[in-house]
């Protein structure tokens, strides 16, 4: 094979090399030649098995990355016994074609250059949402999210990683990680019931990390080199999927961008429940990423350059898997924002939400959400009446609280946002806080009725999550209980009426915003 690399590279702008593949770039175009290996969880020792897989992987892609995989074409050797792409002569092998990205739009590059802004992280979570949201799902399928399906995989990477690892992290180190991730297995069985009952167990992606996104400059991602070569390592819990994700992005050190990752993809997919299982499906992306590197630097077919990046890679993204089993620092916070409607309480909880990296749950979302409608849908029933009927209410709010329960459980604060309109609401959301060791504050915003009404006219010009307005408002102030029952220590007023810098300037006075 190796005159196979050298005859390719003559004709290529450069070669990159992976553990299970050749990639020539030239100026526009990529061709990706799959290494004659055999790891066990891969066999591409074959011809055949690497057509295939050249077939899938093209097929695949098409889904997060339209327009780039352009096909499979052969590998030729002449009579002179010179290889080329497409050329003359026996085919010896196959590759796939595809149309070069930029490296510039790279992820993991963007962000090295400190050019990975939030909003594309923000489109990235959107896309993938929507990507999830229509991905496959079969009772085949869903049967990979079960305990013990995923045991097989988890056992499978310790009997395969144990060994080429043991050079570079202790013993016992490795015996933690082990016993952790079983263990984790074996008591929350009931967690991954539910997932696989929710249907999120999907045909996913499989490989979502940051060199693999790209992000053109309006934003716009594409998300190649997806798992063709194992469906079970594809077939598995959304939660996996964006794990993978935000596990890379802590490994690059932004445990910041990870956590408003997670957070972004939560709200747009309305799963709030995958912060139960998020730190498990980090580990275990981590402990692949782990066993891959190892793997690769102890095959023959990797240069000595290639071998010592892969051992420090496979040493750091062990730690990283360890890292993941062990408890959050610092307690919690439950932080609830509410008020009238228009007072300004979404624009003033997204934003703080985003400051401090946590998820935010919103009851207009989730009452759309309950309702089986898109976010922006309007539900134009009277006032107090159909999904606003004050029994429909209820199980809005009682299903904020459940997931904030989620969210709190895995050591991570929450922000909700929801008018807590009566005492009711407000003593709820103050003793889930209580039971679950978080402190509390309830942020209450507060605007003068003339910008309240302002408000409210320009948003009936435009797409809007909430559906308040005009013609209801006056009833839903005289419905609004002043808040008298909580403690000065507990809630803090904001006029939100000088805009979010001046209401975000308030918070960070009250200790609730981190300072600047």
């Amino acid at each position: 094979m190796s005159d196979l690399v050298e005859d390719l590279k003559a004709g290529a702008a450069e070669l990159r090399e992976t553990h299970i593949s050749w990639v020539f770039l030239l100026a526009n175009s990529v061709f990706k030649v799959k290494k004659p290996v055999n790891f066990g969880f891969l066999d591409f020792s074959d011809l055949d098995s690497r057509r295939r897989a050249c077939d899938a992987e093209v097929e695949l892609n098409s889904r997060l990355a339209p327009g780039v995989y352009l096909g499979v074409v052969p590998v030729t050797r002449d009579e002179h016994g010179v290889h080329r792409i497409k050329g003359a002569g026996q085919i010896v092998d196959w590759a796939v074609a595809m149309r070069r990205l930029p490296d510039a739009e790279r992820a993991d590059l963007r962000l090295e250059a400190g050019q990975l802004e939030w909003q594309q992280l923000e489109a990235l979570a959107a896309s993938i949402a929507r990507f999830h949201a229509g991905s496959a799902t079969t009772p085949e399928i869903a049967e990979h999210g079960r305990v013990d399906r995923i045991s097989e995989n988890v056992r499978e990477n310790f009997a395969q990683a144990h060994q080429a690892l043991a050079h570079l992290v202790s013993e016992a180190q490795q015996r933690e990680i082990e016993g952790w991730q079983l263990g984790f297995l074996e008591q929350h069985e009931e967690l991954f019931e539910r997932r696989v009952q929710q249907s999120k167990i999907r045909d996913g992606h499989g490989d979502l990390r940051l060199e693999h996104v790209y992000i053109d400059a309006h934003a716009r991602p594409l998300v190649i080199d997806c798992i063709e070569f194992n469906q079970r390592f594809r077939f598995g819990d959304v939660c996996s999927d964006v794990a993978f994700l935000s596990m890379d992005l802590a490994w690059h050190g932004r445990v910041d961008l990870k956590e408003r990752f997670l957070a972004a993809y939560a709200r747009e997919s309305n799963d709030h429940d995958l912060y139960a299982l998020v730190d498990f499906y980090e580990s275990y992306r981590a402990y692949v990423r782990a066993k891959v590197n190892a793997l690769g630097y102890s095959s023959p077919h990797v240069s000595f350059d290639t071998r010592q990046r892969l051992e420090r890679q496979a040493r750091r993204y062990f730690l990283l898997a360890l890292a993941s089993e062990r408890p959050a620092l610092g307690a919690a916070r439950l932080i609830a924002i509410g008020g009238a409607i228009a007072s300004g309480k979404s624009t003033l909880a997204d934003a703080l939400a985003a400051e401090l990296a946590v998820p935010v749950l919103s009851s207009d979302r989730t009452r759309k959400f309950l309702a089986g409608v898109s976010p922006t849908s309007p539900l134009q029933a009277p006032a107090w009446s159909g999904e606003y009927a004050e029994r429909y209410t209820e199980n809005v709010y009682a299903e904020l609280l459940r997931q904030a329960g989620v969210v709190l459980a895995s050591g991570r604060s929450v922000v909700i946002d929801a008018s807590f309109r009566s005492s009711v609401t407000r003593a709820g959301v103050k003793a889930l806080a209580g039971a679950s060791g978080a402190a509390f504050v309830f942020v209450e915003c507060q605007v003068p009725d003339a910008v309240q009404r302002a408000r409210l006219a320009t948003r009936q010009q435009e797409l809007s999550v909430s559906d308040g307005r005009l013609d209801i408002l006056n009833e839903f102030m005289a419905r609004y209980e002043p808040v008298v029952e909580l403690d000065a220590s507990e809630h803090v007023r904001v006029d939100t009426s000088g805009g979010l810098t001046v209401s975000l300037e308030a918070l960070r006075r009250s200790g609730i915003a981190p300072p600047r």
